[in-house]
């Protein structure tokens, strides 16, 4: 049958791949948990920015989940960890993100490495969107630790560093960076 001609992604890659959708999912989970925190603060641009963040990573799973179906693999769904469900501040949630999202490039950038070495091409190519997307993540993240740290953050700067969020958050929404 045609199903037997496909080639398999090999076994190194698929723990690698399982190991990537594990962390998009915690990922997703973690921004979640810290949106629920940030709504239950008063910081409602805050909190939807983080909702949308973790849209955003979900979609990022289920990419991986359909690619691995695409050649022919189950993929393993994972147990999540518990994320944290409480934050020191807004700062130091900002950059609990653009620590964990450092991570999923360092992690996207080994599965890449991974694929050079078995020379499965295919992975290769389907992976420089997630490259790309992390580029544009980490950008984001330091953009937003950057204005944040030019606001303050002081009592009263938590209702500007709010704003400043729900602006990023309305651009993100219409596609526009």
């Amino acid at each position: 049958s045609s199903r037997k001609n496909k080639k398999m992604i090999s076994k190194n890659l698929v723990e690698a791949l399982n190991g990537q959708i594990e962390m998009e999912a915690y990922a997703s989970f973690l921004y979640l948990s810290m949106s629920a925190w940030c709504e239950s603060k008063g910081l409602k641009g805050c909190a939807s920015f983080m909702r949308r963040q973790s849209t955003e990573e979900n979609v990022h799973m289920l990419k991986l989940v359909d690619y691995m179906l695409d050649v022919d693999t189950c993929p393993t769904v994972p147990q999540i960890k518990q994320p944290p469900v409480d934050f020191e501040s807004i700062v130091t949630l900002m950059n609990d993100v653009y620590i964990h999202e450092k991570k999923v490039t360092k992690s996207i950038h080994q599965l890449v490495e991974l694929c050079n070495k078995e020379d499965d091409f295919a992975t290769f190519n389907f992976l420089q969107w997630y490259v790309i997307e992390q580029r544009e993540e980490e950008s984001l993240m330091r953009d937003i630790l950057d204005k944040i740290k030019l606001i303050g953050d002081g009592p009263q700067s938590l209702y500007y560093i709010d704003k400043e969020l729900e602006a990023i958050n309305a651009l993100q929404n219409t596609g526009v960076q």
